[in-house]
């Protein structure tokens, strides 16, 4: 036997060995299938009836071809950095029903812009429904949904609650923040297949090119607490706020 091949055998037996010491277990396993759950496209949250503006932009001739549609999704990924990872990071960091609440109130006076605070609130609060329904192992988000659904005290701000499951599921902190801003991503494109704006496949295509933008702008605002909070897009908070004035429209925002 070479000495080369020595050295292979030799580096798989080490792999195995580090394998078999940082096995999972069974619980974490199942865990890891209600995570990947909360990333679901499937997951009925009302996520899809939203384009971030997208529709009113089109119309109002912001976005007219594919490097338009490419950099109004960068923009809105940076409006949702620098805005509402803050609100992700601390609720995922602190997931309790206290912190929550709190984080909620603020965002609920952060937010001017009447259409993206309504379509947040619309959001959260069917992601709490479904939480609640789905997640039956966390008795607090039933709590949650039970006190304060229907009571007026809370907005049900999409970041703060998105962040709190993740919290609560057992996200660290950074993937809760990545999963934000993926799904923010995720359902731009979306929207953007069904304005005609991109294919299935160029769609795809797309979502991967910017991803890697994604990331720097993730790392360029996360683990922020939420006084640093700020819009850096203000042209796609206008935009976003004339959707009510469409005479004809497909999406709720």
């Amino acid at each position: 036997m070479s000495e080369q091949t020595q050295n292979c055998l030799m580096d798989c037996d080490m792999e195995e060995m580090s394998a078999d010491n940082v096995k999972t277990s069974p619980a974490d396993h199942l865990q890891q299938w209600s995570q990947w759950q909360l990333l679901d496209s499937i997951l009925p949250t009302g996520g899809f009836a939203h384009s971030s503006g997208l529709e009113a932009a089109v119309q109002a001739r912001f976005v007219v071809g594919p490097e338009d549609l490419k950099f109004y999704i960068i923009q809105v990924l940076e409006n949702t950095g620098s805005l509402l990872l803050p609100y992700v990071y601390c609720a995922s960091k602190f997931p309790d029903v206290e912190s929550w609440f709190k984080l909620d109130r603020l965002l609920e006076a952060t937010l001017t812009n009447e259409v993206s605070r309504k379509a947040s609130a619309s959001q959260g609060s069917a992601l709490l429904r479904v939480a609640a329904s789905i997640y039956v192992e966390i008795p607090s988000l039933k709590q949650m949904r039970d006190t304060y659904l229907g009571s007026g005290a809370a907005s049900f701000h999409h970041a703060p609650i998105f962040g709190l499951i993740c919290g609560l599921l057992g996200f660290d902190s950074s993937t809760s923040q990545r999963a934000y801003m993926f799904i923010t991503m995720r359902d731009v494109v979306s929207a953007a297949t069904r304005l005609n704006l991109i294919g299935p496949l160029g769609a795809s295509v797309l979502q991967h090119q910017i991803a890697h933008v994604a990331e720097q702008m993730t790392k360029k605002w996360m683990d922020r607490p939420v006084e640093e909070a700020s819009q850096t897009s203000p042209l796609v908070d206008i935009v976003q706020g004339c959707h009510g004035y469409l005479f004809s429209r497909l999406f709720c925002s």
